[in-house]
């Protein structure tokens, strides 16, 4: 497989500025910088995205492998990010764009943050493989939660922005903040997508809901647990139903609770993570 090339942009993360506080003294504060990023694919504008820009190449492949534009890796050659002019320059075969046109005749406005519309076939594809078979222990599930706690986020340093973590075992693979949970799960989606990275034996956390979009995202790479700080949609519990999705949400210190998959999770102790 031919990879394709990749620009190695880089931006500040935050920015100083002063506020007020109730005492009426002037402090100094971090706050995240939020940019547009426009990504152009063939010199044919597609869409605006604001983010953090942290990882703007892999947020830009793995947005068009999880819209469904780019099916296989091998359909993009380069994407070069210029951050003085916001954009993103994606050279790629023209069943690409071709792809676009069909897909946005049908947009849905979501509750992605960062994002605000999907279009019909991202919601629309079934997804016909089901999500292997996985256990995991109720110590190692405390353990992962112990790692992200102590992680030094830039949300401990300027806060409002979403963080995604990718877990093999004990190991964190992977940690990805933006100003919005799906662009961090795309960027996610497309380091995996470069690093030919199988999910099936891959653990997956987010701070952010876990709604439908983030469960099909998840199942489209592959990850057969999904984990959140935060709570579970009822859309969301659904089509983890449907993709036999394990999902665990309100992650904190040593409590968390099964929406599906109890009889994945050993309460008991157990191997940090058996698939099959």
């Amino acid at each position: 497989m031919v990879k394709p090339t990749l620009s190695q942009a880089h931006v500040p993360l935050v920015a100083e500025s002063h506020a007020t506080d109730a005492q009426g003294r002037v402090q100094v504060v971090h706050i995240p910088e939020e940019r547009p990023l426009t990504i152009y694919v063939n010199r044919r504008e597609l869409v605006t995205l604001m983010t953090l820009g942290a990882h703007a190449e892999w947020l830009v492949l793995g947005w068009l492998r999880n819209q469904r534009l780019a099916l296989s890796l091998d359909e993009i050659h380069s994407i070069q990010v210029d951050w003085e002019v916001s954009s993103a320059a994606v050279v790629a075969d023209e069943a690409v764009v071709a792809r676009w046109e069909t897909a946005s005749q049908q947009r849905l406005v979501t509750t992605g943050c960062g994002q605000g519309a999907h279009h019909g076939p991202f919601l629309q594809e079934v997804v016909t493989e089901p999500l292997p078979h996985a256990r995991i222990s109720k110590a190692a599930l405390i353990e992962l939660i112990a790692q992200v706690r102590g992680l030094q986020t830039l949300y401990k340093q300027a806060g409002s922005v979403h963080g995604c973590g990718l877990f093999e075992g004990n190991e964190l693979l992977l940690w990805v903040e933006d100003v919005g949970r799906h662009n961090a799960v795309d960027a996610m989606s497309g380091w995996m997508w470069m690093n030919e990275a199988n999910g099936h034996d891959l653990i997956f956390y987010t701070t952010g809901r876990l709604t439908s979009e983030m469960v099909i995202k998840s199942a489209l790479m592959g990850i057969p647990f999904l984990l959140s700080r935060s709570g579970v949609t009822r859309m969301g519990l659904d089509m983890a139903r449907q993709v036999h999705m394990t999902l665990i949400s309100r992650c904190v210190g040593e409590h968390f609770l099964i929406h599906h998959g109890q009889e994945r999770v050993a309460l008991d102790p157990q191997p940090f993570l058996e698939t099959s």
